[in-house]
């Protein structure tokens, strides 16, 4: 077990997957030398090469086009989108191509595209949104938004070695720990530590299983990404016993 951020679970598991199978490769905007806005790839280009890690140009649509391509072709795409946001520009590429393309032909598009998702640090209208609700009502497409570095590691493992596309939503509020909006006051369970215990190696969390991450009588919250710290913190500053 080794102590990390969420973050740092997403780029751990992103590595180990790309030591694992030669046939995932990265590629978006800035993720090679740059490393990423939020430097998730940061000393990828340098391990893996720039055929492995892709800078690709600012066109949502190519990149997700491409990876449809290459996914078709055997490859396991993994595509950048810097922000969430910009995921509508690649809307057709995702919705009329990759979602339809097993029910179409029988073929499996095996891509995975990451989107850090939300607000709570200063991004503006065009870098804040969360998109996820769009997406969840299309067939073929898979969401996924975690709530703690060790489901985020296993979820990225699960989606990338997972034979249909998923759209991986990252809550960049909760990267480097949650908190609830209040003048940035930790909340549970990461109250005194941004990081986490995360599972060293290969492990994968099934895609579609709800976690119980607190037992109660009372009621039931249902909650994702970062609204499963605020929700905790809420049933506990409350002292309700909510599952």
């Amino acid at each position: 077990m080794s102590e990390m951020t969420y973050l740092q679970a997403i780029s751990d598991g992103l590595r180990q997957e790309m030591r694992r199978d030669k046939r995932v490769f990265v590629i978006g905007e800035d993720v090679g030398v740059y490393g990423g806005a939020f430097k998730v790839t940061l000393g990828f280009q340098e391990e893996f090469g720039p055929w492995r890690v892709i800078d690709a140009p600012l066109a949502e649509a190519a990149i997700v086009g491409g990876c449809t391509g290459a996914a078709i072709m055997g490859m396991r795409p993994v595509a950048e989108m810097q922000f969430a946001d910009f995921i509508s520009c690649a809307w057709d590429q995702l919705v009329t191509v990759a979602a339809k393309q097993r029910w179409r032909a029988g073929t499996a598009v095996p891509i995975v595209i990451r989107c850090p998702s939300g607000g709570g640090f200063s991004g503006g209208p065009f870098h804040s949104q969360n998109p996820e609700s769009s997406f969840a009502h299309i067939p073929g497409l898979k969401c996924v938004c975690p709530a703690t570095p060790e489901d985020a590691k296993g979820l990225l493992i699960s989606a990338i070695e997972d034979p249909d596309p998923v759209i991986f939503f990252e809550p960049k509020r909760i990267y480097n720990g949650p908190f609830d909006g209040h003048h940035d006051r930790p909340v549970t369970p990461w109250s005194k530590h941004p990081a986490s215990e995360v599972p060293d190696g290969h492990y994968t969390v099934p895609l579609g299983k709800a976690a119980v991450v607190r037992e109660g009588n009372d009621l039931t919250v249902l909650a994702y990404g970062t609204m499963v710290h605020v929700a905790l913190a809420a049933v506990e500053e409350r002292e309700i016993d909510a599952e």
